[in-house]
């Protein structure tokens, strides 16, 4: 009998790397081709300005190498590109992969960008309203008929976007969110959702991690969950997370006390976090299933450091 208490219906087991450059394009291709083989699902890449390879060009770069494997940003900023420019390249992709895009959108949070690019780091809730509408019109202009916008950020003409993506009525999106408003848009629109750290700070930093503790993910999760039972989409949503504490380790007490010591946190709270996958391949296979019963996490993404390590673990859960 299942102990489950998620609120939301058991989905498969399906996993991501995010993946951000390499030394080359051959090598590119490669690391590609070998998260494929490795059962994987999606590739993933941030959207930043710092060292990693320009998303759009990558993740086409990726798709074009393999057969099977879904590609993602995680996510793009949607204050970097114009949502109906965004549209269309995403459109592009899904009909040149035969289907293979997700579509993700965010509001935009590294401070550094920001600088960096000389771009006004608008406060949050300004930020959020933009991305709101973005997605509306990245939506809209993958539609059916022309589209046409009249928000504060955006105004669209009568726009009938072209190419239509093979997904219809659009490929799936995925939001993640740290805070209350992100997280009840993400279960209002988002197919996938993803639970994220509070990144109000524009940095990875103390704040982020105190919000990735098993406690402050029940929280972030019961708000998904409400928003969703009230949008009448419970059993629509996959639930996502991008774990960041990943060691496939035969002692999994001794790596847990030394990560705990580089973050600077209590043990308990890296044996604990959502965010983290300490141990052996069958205690991070149980973990997983347990987290499923209980948040409903089915879609879990590591990182490109993990893929080969993290594999047995892949190819024992993956669509179970």
């Amino acid at each position: 009998m299942s102990d489950q208490t998620s609120p939301f219906p058991i989905k498969p087991f399906r996993f991501g790397v995010q993946l951000q450059k390499s030394g080359s394009g051959t090598e590119w291709v490669e690391q590609a081709r070998r998260v494929e083989a490795h059962g994987y699902a999606v590739a993933t890449m941030p959207d930043h300005f710092d060292e990693q390879f320009a998303p759009v060009p990558a993740l086409q770069a990726v798709l074009s190498a393999t057969t099977t494997l879904r590609a993602s940003a995680l996510v793009f900023d949607n204050d970097y590109k114009h949502p109906l420019v965004l549209a269309k390249e995403l459109a592009t992709m899904d009909v040149l992969s035969g289907g293979r895009v997700e579509v993700g959108l965010g509001a935009g949070w590294m401070i550094a960008d920001y600088e960096q690019a000389g771009m006004t780091y608008d406060r949050a809730g300004v930020r959020i309203d933009r991305f709101v509408e973005g997605l509306a019109v990245i939506k809209g202009v993958m539609g059916a008929e022309p589209f046409s916008f009249d928000g504060e950020h955006y105004t669209i003409r009568g726009h009938d976007g072209f190419p239509k993506p093979v997904q219809r009525p659009h490929p799936p999106v995925i939001i993640g969110g740290g805070g209350p408003r992100v997280l009840g848009i993400a279960a209002r629109e988002a197919d996938i959702v993803g639970v994220n750290g509070t990144l109000h700070a524009g940095v990875i930093g103390p704040e982020a991690i105190s919000t990735m503790t098993r406690d402050a993910v029940i929280d972030k999760v019961a708000i998904v969950a409400d928003a969703a039972r009230e949008a009448g989409r419970l059993d629509h949503i996959e639930m996502n997370v991008r774990t960041f504490f990943v060691s496939v380790t035969d002692d999994r007490e001794a790596q847990i006390s030394a990560m705990a010591g580089m973050i600077g946190v209590e043990e308990q709270m890296i044996a604990e976090s959502p965010f983290a996958l300490i141990g052996d391949v069958d205690q991070i296979c149980d973990t997983l299933v347990a987290r499923r019963e209980e948040f409903g996490f089915s879609y879990v993404i590591v990182g490109a450091g993990e893929v080969d390590d993290f594999a047995p673990v892949v190819a024992r859960l993956a669509g179970t």
